[in-house]
């Protein structure tokens, strides 16, 4: 009985420090989602205005 038993922030934290290495999960998003999670400012809103930003950039390309 000796085990820690995480906190939620804890399993979040760990989840996001590591959404990356999921597989068949984009760098770009995970690396968005990550920030956002870190900034504090992870919300529909923001998810919904990094995603639009990063198609923008990923049309750009071509």
């Amino acid at each position: 009985m000796d085990e820690k038993v995480k906190s939620g922030k804890e399993i979040l934290d760990d989840f996001f420090e590591n959404i990356d290495k999921i597989e068949n999960v984009d760098p770009e998003i995970a690396k968005m989602l990550n920030k956002l999670y870190k900034d504090d400012k992870l919300s529909d809103t923001n998810v919904k205005n990094e995603l639009q930003t990063l198609r923008e950039t990923d049309v750009d390309k071509d």
